[in-house]
């Protein structure tokens, strides 16, 4: 599994409206953060992740997304942008996704950050679901070097 971390991002934002300042202060996101390959992203505050999600969009749609959600379709979108009004956004992105079940990799990764996140104390708060698969060595520790940067142990 060969994943890259793409960088952190600000988000400000209330219920409706979100702004994103990327690194080198541009408005955009740019490279694997807009690429079609899986990516798993972590939303915190204060040095604590709320939210742990997978995307095979690029950031900005997945985003947009979260944002513009009503529940028609049964996605009411991202939780904490009605309890927060500012996040960190780091996002890593996996170069060499399987052929089938391309997301399956991030989606094991990502319930073993939130199984991190959980050990530490309790869920992540806005957490609204999760993908578990079985996971091997190489999830966890790809889990755990992620992890590492919230202070997370196994």
């Amino acid at each position: 599994m060969v994943i890259n971390e793409v960088g952190r991002y600000k988000l400000m934002f209330d219920a409706t409206a979100l702004t994103v300042r990327c690194p080198k202060g541009t408005a955009k996101f740019s490279g694997q953060a807009t690429s079609k390959l899986p990516k798993l992203y972590i939303a915190s505050s204060m040095g604590r992740p709320v939210y742990v999600g997978i995307t095979k969009q690029s950031m900005r749609s997945r985003l947009r997304l979260g944002w513009t959600a009503d529940g028609a379709s049964g996605y009411y979108g991202y939780a904490w942008r009605h309890g927060l009004t500012e996040a960190d956004l780091d996002v890593w992105c996996q170069t060499d996704p399987p052929v089938e079940n391309s997301c399956v990799d991030l989606e094991t990764v990502e319930a073993e950050i939130v199984y991190l996140i959980r050990k530490s104390g309790q869920w992540p708060p806005f957490q609204t679901e999760i993908h578990f698969h079985q996971s091997n060595a190489e999830h966890r520790r790809v889990a755990e070097a992620i992890g590492a940067k919230f202070g997370l142990m196994p």
